[in-house]
């Protein structure tokens, strides 16, 4: 049998009021009697009842966060991040995977909101641009990362996408590439738009005319896979140096390089996006753009704690930062 409060007010000799009062630190009830009741609670194995709780303050204390998928290398720090911050502020964190497949992706916030879930994240959203009518339609706060939309319930934390890529390019640049091709990835539209769009911006930026033959994002599936399908048409068009929207193209890329006997950088300088772990692991070490991972799950959860408190919330948008390593070099 559960232990009830009546149980510990019986034992305790005090109405069950001065027990529940007790429990939440009443102010009403004095130190002594508050330490005596809790030290009885935990001896007697009493276990808060949840759902009576949520049942009187209209809380669950949960918050559901939407992953593209939880092998994704890139959402491991997110998570902690925001589950760090949950955890210290009384809330438990459910996920739910999309699978890079927007329909499911609203089918797992319209789960959570059936699970009566306080607040919901979505990760690297598409629902934001596709369903923004629908998430509105739900009333309680959402708040996407890695995608900027706007509304009464969205709210979003992202990096700045077009900003980090034009500095990855423009550093390839730097090192007297010319010929710079981009690889992109479909399966994230609005990432791959803007970060193709920071590519363009440094290509102008020097003076250099994009070529569309030099521009490959029409593709989708693996990330890997992709980087080392593309590399046969990138090498037929003289590139010196790639940009890959993912660190796990780039990875695709390195990985299909050595298979065929091609140096990096010496023959071909490549450059990334994310600074996932394996950017550090992979030889030669992968030049990329660090994107503060840990602390995009952190503001996120903040600022679904501030609006379920009543605070007011604006949408950021993180600078990101080149990390050089060994993958790039000067053009020889």
């Amino acid at each position: 049998m559960s232990i009830t409060i009546k149980d510990i007010a019986k034992v305790a000799g005090v109405s069950h009021t001065t027990v529940s009062r007790a429990l939440k630190n009443h102010p009403s009830i004095s130190a002594e009697t508050t330490a005596r009741i809790q030290h009885l609670a935990r001896e007697m194995g009493y276990t808060p009842n949840i759902v009576a709780q949520s049942l009187l303050n209209r809380r669950t204390n949960t918050i559901g966060m939407v992953v593209t998928t939880i092998a994704d290398p890139f959402m491991t720090m997110v998570v902690d991040g925001a589950e760090s911050v949950a955890r210290q502020a009384g809330y438990s964190l459910f996920l739910g995977a999309s699978h890079n497949n927007p329909r499911d992706e609203l089918d797992v916030v319209k789960t959570f909101h059936q699970r009566r879930v306080d607040a919901i994240i979505v990760t690297s959203s598409r629902v934001g641009s596709l369903y923004a009518t629908e998430l509105e339609k739900i009333e309680i706060p959402i708040v996407l990362i890695n995608d900027q939309q706007d509304g009464k319930y969205l709210y979003s934390v992202a990096v700045d996408d077009i900003h980090g890529a034009q500095t990855a390019v423009e550093h390839l640049i730097s090192l007297g590439h010319r010929r710079i091709a981009y690889l992109g990835n479909t399966v994230r539209p609005e990432a791959n738009r803007r970060r193709r769009e920071g590519y363009l911006a440094a290509l102008k930026k020097a003076g250099i005319s994009p070529e569309t033959n030099l521009i490959f994002d029409g593709v989708t599936g693996d990330d890997v896979a992709l980087g080392a399908q593309i590399l046969d048409d990138l090498r037929a068009q003289s590139a010196t140096a790639v940009f890959c929207c993912t660190d796990m193209l780039a990875v695709g890329m390195l990985l299909s390089c050595r298979e065929r006997g091609i140096a990096v950088p010496e023959q071909l300088s490549i450059a990334g996006f994310d600074d996932i772990d394996i950017a550090h692991f992979v030889s030669p070490q992968l030049t990329t753009i660090h994107q503060p991972r840990r602390q995009l799950g952190q503001l996120a959860m903040q600022m679904v704690l501030d609006l379920l408190n009543g605070k007011s919330a604006n949408n950021q948008i993180l600078p990101c930062e080149l990390v050089v390593r060994e993958s790039t070099a000067k053009l020889s």
